[in-house]
């Protein structure tokens, strides 16, 4: 009778015969096996995908190599999406044995992979098709478990030695073209060498991207450079967004990529110098950052994606922790927390990126700072939105201002305003001009009014308004769109004074700033903002301040305004170019001008700024007798654009 340890040697034998039965069998029918397995993928992609795939010929190396020639993937009535000459790879067979396709070695010379978009028809359309099976049901994805598949599967598509020889990717969207041509590509020894040639409508250049790349053991450093002179320019985004950005060079290092439980873990840096972003949105001349780091720790578990705080992201001289989060436990949830540690105020200055705060260039500081933001929207319960915003302040002070020099606003200066990047006349901010108006000969109505409708706690906030903020973001996140602002006067202010018009990216972040910096270090009082405030705004086409303003409605000096003319100059301060058509033939107010009046007097009202003595003449019609009473003849021919001015009048006043 045969012992335990003999049957467990006579079952190794049995398993070694089958194990090399089935090799030998494979041996011998493999090729019959490869053209089968062609012949199903030919058929998947002409009935799944309206494509052709073809392979002119296929043939083993070797137990675990497959040589292809002209491999063709081609949609019908379409461009052909990639043509392959010559591929030549192996498997590794033990992973393949249990399920994995890992490639061992990758061969490819002469090939292309396009992606063609004429008028509407895009040669990838096919392969853009949802899988039916994430549409049934509502189970929740489990982002960790997911990601870790997909990374796994990736890198293991990743061979650990690679050969490419004019491999081209091409791109074009409707005559916008680009072509990355990687005339050669080594991957020997875990070292990455690579030759590439861009070819754009709009420029050429040669690129090389080197460094260690390990795809088992999921690590990589490698970066790109330039081989020509001058910087990298990023192709395509010139012509399809207008957007012009190039770069010396970039670092990618991941570290680490783990999965311990039920989270991944991905570690590691990436750094760019010189990058260079030109974008009529952004700003109007190149915004220029010298050096960027973002040492990264991305975090992903069953219901959440996260950018952990141990990050750290540094530009120039100021370093500071992202906290970045999308959960979907209950509600789906969005967080953003930033904190920037203690730094001096001088470092802040002057690592501003060059071209996005050119008002601040001469700018010193003393002191020191830290600041801390907490942002949460649940999409499900927008109207619990938070946002804290925290500065605190150690011996701060402005010692030298730049080009936007705050103590302006304290003497007599010029005031020109900028529309649609054409100056307009000067306008003499001071007592020698007759048309200026001190704040304590502005009637005390229209002060209420303007109050009201544009900033109601002026004289007690410091230059932002928390709720109003908040309130704006969410109506701009629901909307989709920046569709409501939160401008104080403090902002109107510095944007009339000192900035321009233009939507940008830079001229907001400057204006937040200045704001901060004016309210905070009592450079200028709340009553003479006020008053410069009401002597440059623009209250009608080619009338600047309320001096000219009483004078071309009314005849009058602003001290004589009675209150519903002082209502009147209130609403049309949104779209003052636009008052005419506020009227009717008659020169009476329309009824949604009248229920604007109403509706503010209302407020005004309740916030115990009118008593009824105030109105014993209200039910008075609005008399136009000055100037503007020409503009009244033209007859208004866009209704529409009417009921978008009233909308738009009836926001402001959601206070």
């Amino acid at each position: 009778m045969k012992t335990g340890k003999q049957k467990i040697i006579l079952a190794a034998k049995i398993l070694c015969v089958v194990f090399i039965a089935l090799i030998v069998a494979f041996y011998i029918f493999r090729d019959a096996v490869l053209q089968q397995t062609i012949a199903k993928v030919s058929n998947e992609m002409e009935v799944d995908y309206n494509s052709t795939f073809s392979v002119k010929k296929a043939s083993f190396d070797g137990i675990s190599g497959v040589n292809l020639s002209d491999v063709v993937l081609a949609p019908k009535n379409a461009d052909t999406l990639f043509k392959i000459q010559k591929l030549k790879t192996s498997v590794n067979i033990w992973q393949l044995l249990v399920g994995n396709v890992q490639l061992g070695t990758l061969e490819i010379k002469n090939g292309f992979v396009q992606l063609v978009k004429k008028g509407k028809v895009r040669n990838f359309d096919a392969f853009l098709k949802k899988d039916k099976q994430t549409e049934i049901g509502n189970e929740k994805r489990d982002y960790a478990q997911f990601a870790y598949r997909i990374i796994s599967k990736a890198l293991n598509l990743v061979p650990t030695d690679m050969v490419l020889d004019n491999l081209s990717f091409r791109l074009d969207d409707n005559g916008k073209k680009a072509m990355i041509n990687l005339q050669k590509l080594r991957l020997v020894n875990k070292q990455l060498e690579t030759s590439i040639k861009v070819q754009t409508n709009t420029f050429t250049q040669r690129w090389k991207i080197k460094g260690f790349a390990d795809p088992r053991n999921k690590k990589a450093d490698i970066r790109f450079v330039n081989i020509d002179t001058g910087a990298i320019k990023v192709p395509y985004f010139d012509e399809r967004f207008n957007l012009k950005s190039s770069f010396e060079s970039i670092r990618l290092n991941i570290e680490n990529i783990d999965k311990d439980g039920d989270e991944l873990h991905i570690d590691g840096f990436m750094a760019i110098t010189n990058l260079k972003v030109n974008h009529p949105k952004i700003a109007s001349k190149d915004v220029i950052i010298k050096n960027a780091k973002f040492d990264y720790r991305f975090l992903l578990g069953s219901d959440f994606i996260s950018i952990d705080s141990t990050s750290t992201v540094q530009f120039n001289k100021v370093k500071f922790h992202p906290y970045v989060a999308y959960e979907t436990e209950e509600d789906t949830i969005y967080k953003l927390k930033v904190a920037i540690p203690k730094m001096k105020a001088q470092d802040f200055i002057s690592s501003l990126p060059d071209g996005l705060f050119t008002h601040f260039q001469g700018m010193e500081a003393e002191g020191n700072f830290d600041y801390n933001l907490n942002f949460m929207f649940n999409k499900n319960k927008p109207n619990q939105l938070v946002f804290d915003s925290k500065l605190n302040k150690e011996n701060l002070k402005i010692t030298k201002y730049g080009e936007a020099n705050l103590n302006k606003l304290n003497g007599e200066f010029i005031y020109r305003a900028l529309i649609k990047n054409v100056l307009q006349r000067p306008v003499l901010v001071g007592l020698a001009n007759p048309n200026y108006t001190p704040l304590d000969q502005i009637s005390p109505y229209l002060r209420k009014c303007v109050l009201t409708t544009e900033d109601p706690s002026f004289f007690s906030h410091h230059g932002f308004i928390s709720e109003a903020f908040k309130q704006s973001i969410v109506k701009n996140i629901k909307t989709k769109k920046f569709s409501r602002g939160a401008s104080t006067i403090s902002m109107q202010l510095i944007k009339n004074v000192f900035l321009t018009r233009e939507k940008t990216v830079s001229r907001k972040l400057e204006e937040i700033l200045l704001v901060y910096i004016l309210e905070n270090n009592r450079i200028v009082s709340k009553e003479r903002m006020l008053e410069v405030y009401f002597n440059i705004i623009e209250w009608g086409p080619n009338v600047y301040g309320i001096g000219e303003a009483s004078r071309f409605y009314f005849q009058k000096s602003p001290s004589e305004l009675n209150l519903n003319e002082c209502l009147y100059l209130a609403r049309i301060i949104p779209s003052p170019r636009k008052f005419m058509y506020q009227f009717n033939d008659q020169g009476m107010l329309k009824d949604f001008a009248m229920k604007q009046e109403s509706f503010l007097t209302n407020i005004m009202f309740r916030r115990g700024l009118l008593s009824p003595d105030d109105t014993i003449y209200k039910t008075q019609p609005i008399l136009i007798s000055g100037p503007a009473k020409s503009f009244l003849r033209i007859k208004a021919q866009d209704t529409t654009q009417i009921k978008i001015d009233s909308l738009a009048v009836d926001e402001e006043f959601d206070l």
